[in-house]
């Protein structure tokens, strides 16, 4: 297997008016990215950008809500995926100050050991192939109801000789009002470009530019959230498809049940004949003074489902 040429590229600006570009279009690569750390994020959806709790693995959906995570906190995350291969996380938020707040974070995304052929298939040994997410992000809370973010990663993708490495950044904003109980945020995620291409072409980033509101009601122990994604796809043609519904019971003040409902991913299931509970999500989590634990159960792939753990402790 011959090496690959290695060719620098100018990084895409991070700025949010760059959300015009058409960053969706034809393939792109660190799909990694798009399978959830967080276990209430995943139970609801997927891609919830806009619940206020208080969970470091936040930090991998929207930069901004960072702030709303206890100070000294470690989360560590694991996501079953497909056969054996696994997805490991970590984060952990630190205070700086009375409103800024400094987080880091980490995935792995392990593909096990693979079996190496030649042209004709024969065995000719084995490789390990792996994708790796490392970034490292600020938050500020500019008033008692708007926070913003900003979050600077490196990705490395290893597949046995072949190799690739991308900057992007993400950007968030959430403006929350507690005693009206309305959660708004607004997110731009993977705006970058790769530096070291895997193969002769630079693959496009998978960017994604998000609107999600979630509502908490004073009468009642439920929470509704809508995440509208991929707003500059438009490849994705019906509305609904654009569209991620979410819901929160709080049994007691500790725990949390949540289900989500994903049109998007039971459409792109039954495309490939796997429909089963595809676009369904559920979960469940406790959260005590000082540990807080989560599981979500949804469908990625489409040769299996996936089971997503968290675990953390503030210190």
């Amino acid at each position: 297997m011959n090496k690959v040429t290695k060719k620098m590229g100018l990084l895409c600006t991070f700025l949010l008016c760059s959300a015009g570009i058409k960053a969706q279009e034809g393939s792109t690569g660190y799909q990694f990215l798009e399978i959830p750390t967080s276990a209430h994020a995943a139970a609801l959806g997927g891609n919830n950008i806009s619940i206020i709790e208080d969970d470091a693995s936040l930090m991998f959906t929207n930069p901004a809500l960072t702030v709303n995570t206890s100070d000294k906190t470690l989360s560590l995350n694991y996501t079953s995926y497909i056969s054996s291969t696994n997805k490991l996380g970590a984060s952990f938020v630190k205070h700086m100050g009375e409103r800024g707040t400094w987080a880091l974070g980490a995935q792995l995304l392990n593909y096990g050991d693979l079996i190496e052929t030649d042209a004709d298939f024969n065995t000719t040994g084995s490789f390990s192939a792996k994708d790796i997410d490392i970034q490292a992000g600020y938050a500020y809370l500019f008033t008692d109801n708007l926070s913003g973010g900003v979050q600077g990663k490196v990705l490395l993708s290893n597949y046995g000789e072949f190799k690739s490495t991308a900057i992007a950044v993400d950007l968030g904003l959430n403006y929350y009002t507690p005693e009206r109980g309305w959660s708004i945020s607004l997110v731009a995620q993977n705006l970058g470009g790769q530096v070291d291409a895997l193969y002769e072409t630079h693959e496009k980033m998978p960017f994604n530019l998000a609107l999600g509101v979630s509502k908490d009601f004073e009468n009642a122990p439920i929470r509704l959230s809508v995440t509208f994604d991929k707003l500059t796809d438009w490849d994705v043609k019906k509305p609904i498809h654009h569209l991620t519904f979410g819901a929160d019971i709080f049994p007691s003040s500790t725990t949390w049940v949540a289900i989500g409902i994903n049109p998007r991913r039971s459409k792109e299931m039954k495309i490939q004949d796997s429909s089963h509970w595809a676009g369904v999500s559920i979960g469940a989590g406790l959260s005590l003074k000082k540990i807080k634990v989560g599981l979500a159960y949804g469908k990625y792939h489409v040769s299996a489902s996936s089971l997503i753990i968290n675990a953390s402790y503030a210190f």
